[in-house]
């Protein structure tokens, strides 16, 4: 699900029974971000991945005022973070997307969480069905998140991404955003033998399912037309049992599922990210710069 603001904004306290972590305020965290990338990396080196604009894409009027030179310099750079907490997370997208603002480069997070459950901004504390006290005994933070939706799960087992990027001047359309990234997804997922889909149920708008199973989760925040948080992936079965703490996304009436569980291919989240960076290069028009 997705909800576009204007400008960002500190959510008050809700006082809510859940004590719930939120972000500290942005700052500069070069040299300093709690957030460290592991010394593996996916990526090799020297690479970029290329693409031109899809078919139809400058159809926008909008996409007029970019010139060729404009368009050649549209590149994101792509970082693996290894595992990290969702503060982390939180942080080094404040950060990207402040630079991004002052016409610094796009970026591309790829990482998996330690457990978490979100909250968006539609979210309601009844969506959280363990108590307070059992969350703490599992090790699954809660956290309040600006990205519209409801309640989801992050953790070891998923892919995540969070795209900081520009979809100005050219891309100014939030439900073309969400389509692309629903699209990075679907191909992502046949490359490892998943045929997914999107719902036609208004309710299961803006995620990925696999029959009555939801396999991906997606819900973005925008601010002047830079994106922030973005989707996660079930990879492995390890992701799936925390989905029983909560109401998924307020559905109650489907599942969730994995990579594993749907072709039987045990993959680790990293194994996708060479794939999942050709897909959005192409969805999305960019060049990709690895690191």
């Amino acid at each position: 699900m997705f909800r576009k603001r204007p400008r960002s904004k500190a959510t008050p306290d809700s006082g809510r029974a859940f004590q719930r972590h939120r972000s500290p305020p942005s700052a500069d965290t070069k040299g300093k971000s709690r957030a460290q990338s592991t010394s593996f990396s996916p990526f090799s080196k020297s690479r970029a991945v290329t693409t031109a604009e899809r078919p139809g894409a400058g159809s926008d009027r909008l996409a007029s005022v970019l010139t060729a030179a404009d368009r050649a310099t549209r590149t994101i750079r792509a970082i693996w973070l290894g595992r990290i907490a969702y503060a982390d997370a939180l942080e080094l997208q404040r950060e990207a997307e402040r630079r991004v603002a002052e016409g610094g480069p796009e970026r591309l997070f790829l990482l998996e969480h330690e457990p978490v459950f979100t909250l968006g901004r539609n979210a309601s504390v009844e969506d959280v069905l363990l108590s307070p006290e059992r969350c703490r005994d599992l090790s699954i933070e809660v956290h309040e998140s600006n990205r519209g939706g409801k309640v989801t799960y992050h953790g070891p087992g998923q892919l995540v991404g969070y795209p900081i990027v520009n979809l100005s001047p050219d891309r100014r359309d939030v439900k073309r955003y969400v389509t692309d990234l629903e699209e990075v997804l679907l191909r992502l997922l046949a490359d490892f033998g998943v045929q997914a889909a999107r719902s036609p149920m208004k309710e299961r708008m803006t995620s990925v399912w696999v029959g009555n199973d939801k396999i991906a989760a997606i819900g973005v925040h925008l601010a002047r037309w830079i994106t922030t948080h973005g989707f996660a992936l079930n990879v492995t079965d390890e992701a799936l049992d925390p989905f029983r703490g909560i109401v998924p996304c307020g559905i109650t009436d489907g599942g969730v599922t994995s990579i594993e569980r749907v072709s039987g291919r045990r993959v680790a989240p990293v194994d996708l990210v060479p794939s999942a960076l050709r897909h959005f290069a192409d969805v999305f028009g960019r060049e990709i710069i690895e690191k």
